[in-house]
């Protein structure tokens, strides 16, 4: 499949900070012609080489396996990865990978979500929509923000903890044309993909794959990536009916240097 603009990539190096960059061809290009995965050294995680196929009981919408050479031996996240406080888990997710189809997204901004904090969705205790932040960490918590954005979220800590890491932004790796289609956007700016609903909607998710596993080959996935070098950190958006302690908290996460940041920008500093 053949891009109508240059392919947009994620220039990487697991000791050096990464910035998206356009590929130095003019040429038209075909968007399996992505970035090579590298894993970090910072968690362990097992080589998944091939895809299974989902199984015809399930009613979760599954992803045809796609071939993606660029990422034939990057690594899948364990379980053990998502099973921390969120708090540890929101800068670790920085410089990861998510996966669907043709479409790889590298995650660049989140936020925590905590047990006891009055912006966390599990304030609510469990119900049919929250049930998915009360389970194991690695599974995802995909939910609908004022009726019309999916929002995606990374469960994270133990089984009944009640937590979770929003995905704020990302920037594209794979599969521009397919981001720009379910997008509604023939751009390569940051504005593609900065914003949680935007990420939602690049990736083609619904609630329906809320407790999706992350950690499992096939539909989306959560890959091994890089660490950032530097980390920006500042108050979370759109939080303002919590308690002041929780609207004020540190629990935003960016790569610093990285134009893929949403709004707004001047609440983040330095870690």
């Amino acid at each position: 499949m053949s891009l109508s603009a240059p392919t947009l990539l994620v220039q990487m190096n697991p000791t050096h900070q990464f910035k998206p960059v356009a590929s130095k061809s003019r040429k038209t290009v075909r968007s399996s012609q992505c970035l090579e995965g590298r894993t970090s050294h910072s968690s362990k995680a097992v080589t998944v080489r091939t895809r299974t196929k989902p199984s015809r009981k399930q009613t979760r919408p599954q992803s045809s396996p796609v071939s993606l050479p660029c990422f034939r031996n990057t690594t899948i996240l364990p379980p053990e990865f998502f099973q921390i406080d969120a708090l540890d888990l929101a800068p670790r997710l920085l410089g990861k990978f998510l996966r669907r189809d043709d479409v790889v997204l590298q995650i660049t901004e989140v936020e925590a979500y905590r047990p006891n904090d009055s912006a966390c969705h599990g304030r609510f205790g469990v119900t049919a929509r929250t049930a998915p932040v009360f389970g194991p960490g690695g599974h995802a918590y995909v939910y609908l923000c004022c009726g019309l954005h999916t929002m995606l979220n990374v469960v994270a800590d133990k089984e009944g903890a009640g937590a979770a890491v929003l995905i704020r932004a990302c920037a594209p790796v794979c599969g521009l044309e397919t981001i720009q289609e379910r997008r509604g956007q023939q751009t390569e700016k940051p504005i593609l993909l900065t914003g949680p609903g935007k990420v939602g909607q690049a990736l083609g998710i619904t609630t329906e794959w809320s407790n999706h596993p992350l950690y499992t080959p096939g539909g989306l996935e959560l890959l091994d990536g890089p660490e950032p070098d530097k980390i920006l950190i500042g108050p979370r958006v759109g939080i303002e009916y919590a308690l002041p302690e929780h609207v004020n908290a540190l629990w935003r996460f960016a790569i610093a240097g990285s134009a893929w940041i949403s709004a707004p920008k001047n609440t983040l500093r330095l870690s």
